[in-house]
């Protein structure tokens, strides 16, 4: 069969099926399951015979969304905050999968503009950090305590303030991506510039070992929540941009929608942040290099794994799931 034919042939169907994933049709369990079975099939048949094709990546991508809506719609038997994060936010990220790659591209090429900036410009670090910030600092490397910075205060008194401001950043790299993307990309280089001359400013002075071994016990969590906080804001700002078969609104709907559960899986991380900060990292040059080792790669392990190996696990056992379930 042509692909033409192919498509005019199921035309119709597809569209109504746009319509039940929108919500503008209400449809029981039974009939969701039904045209998912369907769906498959007409997915099937493109891919063998037109792999390479748009409409094959356009009903792999409706069968994705009418699947979350079957598993929003009936009951399930585990806590739906367990499902949240086992389930939905897994899928959400695999299929928004290159946002995420786009965001460390852009977070390494960011922070390494910020390196060869302190590099180059000995004065780079005073305009980025603020002077009475760096001239702290630079006190506390001579005394051999190149993380005192992160000791004054109560510990629970700056474990809040610390996870208020964290949230606050991530909603900023968030929200912003509503400019197209853009507010998003802005926001992202102005903190990963500030990071990079921050590390190269501990490397200047001879301290980037104590450093690395204080801020990195926070920083892993804070950070790379950071940067999937900015792959939220370009989705949003794709989902604005680039509508493809959707109404710019709608396409704006189901961006947001999407965007703001994958950015809510961030907040245990940076709560987590915080309470290292606050509590941990005033002992960093304290502890012996082993527990400081064992902190930063486990808290690198659990996220790492959670956004970039897990989604990939549960797409592929949903996929075997439905796949048997047809045959």
């Amino acid at each position: 069969m042509r692909e033409v034919y192919f498509i005019k042939q199921n035309k119709e169907k597809w569209l109504g099926i746009e319509q039940v994933i929108q919500g503008k049709i209400k449809k029981n369990p039974d009939d969701l399951s039904s045209l998912y079975i369907n769906l498959i099939n007409d997915l099937s048949f493109a891919q063998t015979y037109y792999p390479k094709s748009n409409t094959t990546v356009y009903l792999n991508h409706l069968s994705s969304q009418i699947y979350q809506k079957i598993y929003k719609t009936k009951r399930v038997e585990e806590n739906r905050l367990i499902y949240f994060f086992r389930t939905e936010v897994p899928l959400l990220v695999h299929q928004y999968r290159r946002y995420l790659m786009y965001a460390f591209l852009f977070f390494t090429l960011f922070t390494s503009i910020g390196v060869l900036s302190g590099a180059y410009d000995k004065d780079f670090a005073n305009i980025i950090l603020g002077e009475d910030y760096v001239n702290e600092t630079i006190e506390n490397i001579k005394k051999g305590n190149a993380v005192g910075v992160y000791q004054s205060g109560s510990t629970w008194g700056s474990t809040i303030g610390i996870i208020f401001n964290n949230i606050g950043v991530g909603a900023k790299l968030y929200i912003y991506g509503i400019m197209g993307g853009v507010g998003t990309l802005f926001a992202l280089l102005s903190n990963s510039v500030m990071l990079g001359s921050f590390q190269y400013f501990f490397y200047d002075y001879g301290a980037l070992k104590d450093s690395a071994r204080g801020i990195w016990l926070h920083g892993v969590f804070e950070i790379f929540a950071m940067v999937v906080e900015a792959m939220c804001g370009l989705i949003l700002g794709a989902s604005i941009l680039f509508p493809k078969t959707f109404s710019r609104f709608n396409s704006f709907k189901k961006g947001f929608k999407d965007s703001f559960k994958i950015f809510l899986s961030t907040i245990p991380f940076t709560i987590c942040a915080g309470i290292i900060e606050g509590y941990v990292t005033r002992h960093a040059l304290k502890m012996p290099l082993v527990v400081n080792l064992a902190i930063i790669i486990s808290s690198l392990a659990i996220i790492g794994f959670y956004y970039f190996v897990y989604p990939s696990v549960v797409y592929k056992k949903i996929n075997n799931h439905n796949h048997d379930a047809v045959l």
